[in-house]
Parts: structure tokens; C-alpha cells; sequence
């Protein structure tokens, strides 16, 4: 694989440099499928609580990568992956969060579409990119889609880019934290990477090393909380999901716009049409949205409003001795007002997992005499918070009157 002539860099709030050594990663960052994850911000409603929390997938894809190129630098890493593999797990981090729609995870819901899915499929199937992968060998692009669908093909790679403890979460915790001026995500990365060791294709950390993995555990655990689950952010990505919605129905009962939503109509025709899916970003969404402020659908219209003018809806937990007030709002809104001004949503997190329901789920300990242990076994701070950090958040969001 062909070296730059000279490394580039991109300057970072977080790592001060981000170095590029390869032409093959500089043509996947100069790639129009990647320089698309600009338009597509990496918090969606967050930004309406954090005004700060600007930030693009472009900038998180970036970091991730860097921390990827950091593990590199891990001597048991290093020496378990040879030299194509190393750069499989370094476009892989790249190219994890490729196949991400506007606003990202409302978009999903409502259309029916997983980025995972759609990312590998674009690995596979855009020309551009699929050109730039080639130059490799006639299987790189593929090995790189099958790190993002977890097919276990590369199962340390998987474990580094996917699971409890990973440069995906290490990046975004630590980013996210910055861009919304919070002080719950900050990770001891340089600690972290001092105590990995891989063993028997695992990656386990060492014993002296578990207080960084409980500090990461707990911060992520409040990052959900008072950061992702926020109820104003929530209530803001609920009125994104109306709206969707509500062009998802008017476009199947032949309904005439007068914006550009021809993407939008070929994605609810076939969810795998990935040509129009790609002009699907915040700035097409964000533009159709100002459209639809004069349209003469009356639903479509306010909640265009309300998205654009930040007119938050209002939100009430979702509790037994909240039913009451719940029915007297719902008893005063039309069957239609129903449908697209009302939502409930429950959001749900704990602190750790160790059941193994997912490949990556567990994080393994070595301890002193080369013996592996778990999290669970050797930390009683996360024991405890196995039992006690579950928390779900059940809520009515309603839009106010």
C-alpha cells in the first residue's frame, strides 16, 4: 500500500493532529461519500438543548480513525494483525458511520433503514468508493463491509471497532462531551491504550487499568442520560419523526409538494435505491423543512414550524399517577391531531452488560498472574451498578397547543 509523499494532517480539537500516512485512507476522506458525512450532523436534536453540539460525523469518522491509528501502536495489536488487516481496521474505522441518514436515527425509524446495513452496501456498490477500495485487492471492499456488519469475519478488528469498550465509543463520549460543554464523557484514553493485551484473539485490559474502564463506563452511562436522553432533544427529534411521517403518508395518498421530496419518495419505494438515499443529508432536509413552512397541508405546515422555530413540545412521564392529565390533553386533539402532535417514547440504559447477548459484549481483565478474568468479577463498582444503573424513561410528548 502506497505511502503519502507527505504525511497530511487534519487539526483536531481533541488529538491536536489526526495524521494520514496512505494515499488509499486521503482517497477515502477526499471521497464524495465521505466528504457527504459533513451535511450530516453527528447529534441531530442534541444541538437544540447544547447550542454548541454542531459537530459532523465527518469530524467524529476522523477521530475514530486517529484512535484506531493510536491501537496500531499497541504492541499486541500490531503483532495480531498483519499488514492488509491493519489497514482493513483502519478503513473500517473510517467508514463505520458512512451509511448514516439526516438526522440520523430518526431517520431510520420512520423509513425502515439501518446505517449498517446501508453503509456496507455503499462500500460494495459505490463506484467512487468502490474504485478506491479495489486498488487494494478484489476482496479489501468486502472484508471492510464485513467488519461493519459484525460477520465475524475479522473477530479482533470487530472487537476493536465494535463492542462495551471501543474506538467508536472512545471517540464520540469524548467529542460529544466537548462540542456540548459537558464534563460527564471525559476518558482516560492514553491509560486505556496502555493496559490493552490481546489474548487468545480477545482484547483484555490489564487489572491496573480498571479504574480508567469504570471511569469510561460511568461517563458514557451519564453522557446517555443527561446528554443523548435529554428530554428537550427527545421532544425535538419526536417532532423530526412527525414529519416524517407525515410526508411518508401524503406521498402514498398522491398528495402534490411543492419542495423536492423525489429522494424521500424513492427511499419509501425501495429502502435499498442507494443513489437517492446519499442526497438525503441535513442540508436536503433542513431545505425541504423551510419548504414545507408554506405548505398547504395545515399538519405538515406546524410541524415544520415547530422544527425550525425550536418550538418545543411538551413532554410528561409517562407514569401511572400522570395518566389523568395524559387523557385530558389527548381528549382535546382530533383522531388526526392524535396521530402526528402526540408520541410516546421510552428510552432505556444501564450502566454494563456482561450476558454476552451480543458479540464484544464483555470486558475481559487480565489479572496479575496472566489470568482472565471479567469486569463484572473484578470491579465492584460496576457489579453494583449492574443491579442498580438500569433506568428507563418512559415519557408522553405532546405538541402544545
Amino acid at each position: 500500500m502506497q505511502k503519502l509523499v507527505k504525511q497530511q494532517v487534519f487539526r483536531d480539537p481533541l488529538y491536536g493532529y489526526i495524521h494520514v500516512d496512505f494515499e488509499l485512507l486521503m482517497n477515502i476522506i477526499n471521497a464524495s461519500l465521505f466528504q457527504r458525512l459533513r451535511r450530516v450532523r453527528q447529534l441531530s436534536g442534541v444541538q437544540m438543548v447544547f447550542h454548541g453540539a454542531e459537530h459532523s460525523r465527518f469530524s467524529h469518522s476522523l477521530g475514530v480513525y486517529e484512535i484506531a491509528n493510536r491501537f496500531l501502536t499497541i504492541p499486541d495489536i500490531a503483532s495480531a494483525l498483519d499488514d492488509r488487516s491493519k489497514m482493513v481496521f483502519l478503513c473500517a474505522a473510517l467508514l463505520h458511520d458512512i451509511g448514516h441518514g439526516a438526522y440520523s436515527h430518526a431517520f431510520e425509524d420512520v423509513f425502515k433503514v439501518n446505517h449498517e446495513t446501508i453503509g456496507a452496501s455503499l462500500i460494495m456498490e459505490n463506484q467512487e468508493l468502490r474504485g478506491i477500495l479495489d486498488a487494494v485487492d478484489d476482496r479489501f471492499a468486502s472484508d471492510v463491509a464485513s467488519v461493519i456488519l459484525k460477520k465475524k469475519k475479522f473477530p479482533l478488528i470487530e472487537q476493536l471497532i465494535s463492542s462495551q469498550l471501543d474506538v467508536d465509543r472512545l471517540d464520540y463520549l469524548e467529542r460529544d462531551a466537548y462540542f456540548t460543554g459537558t464534563a460527564y464523557g471525559h476518558i482516560d484514553l492514553d491509560r486505556l491504550i496502555r493496559v490493552i493485551y490481546i489474548r487468545k484473539g480477545k482484547l483484555v485490559f490489564k487489572y491496573s487499568g480498571i479504574h480508567a474502564i469504570e471511569n469510561y463506563l460511568i461517563a458514557r452511562y451519564h453522557m446517555y442520560w443527561q446528554v443523548y436522553y435529554h428530554a428537550v432533544s427527545r421532544a425535538y427529534e419526536v417532532n423530526l419523526e412527525k414529519i416524517y411521517s407525515r410526508v411518508k403518508d401524503l406521498l402514498l395518498s398522491g398528495f402534490q409538494f411543492k419542495g423536492d421530496v423525489e429522494p424521500l419518495k424513492r427511499i419509501i419505494e425501495d429502502p435499498k435505491d442507494l443513489e437517492n438515499y446519499i442526497r438525503i443529508d441535513d442540508y436536503y432536509i433542513n431545505g425541504l423543512i423551510a419548504s414545507f413552512t408554506r405548505s398547504e397541508d395545515a399538519i405538515l405546515k406546524s410541524l415544520a414550524q415547530d422544527f425550525l422555530n425550536r418550538r418545543i413540545w411538551g413532554y410528561i412521564n409517562d407514569t401511572p399517577e400522570n395518566q389523568t392529565k395524559i387523557e385530558e390533553i389527548k381528549s382535546k386533539l382530533s383522531p388526526l391531531e392524535l396521530k402526528y402532535f402526540t408520541s410516546y417514547r421510552t428510552v432505556e440504559n444501564t450502566t454494563y452488560k456482561d450476558d454476552e447477548e451480543n458479540f464484544g459484549d464483555k470486558i475481559y481483565i487480565m489479572l496479575e498472574d496472566g489470568s482472565i478474568s471479567t469486569l463484572k468479577d473484578q470491579s465492584q463498582i460496576i457489579s453494583s451498578l449492574m443491579q442498580s444503573g438500569n433506568k428507563r424513561d418512559p415519557k408522553f410528548f405532546y405538541r402544545k397547543a
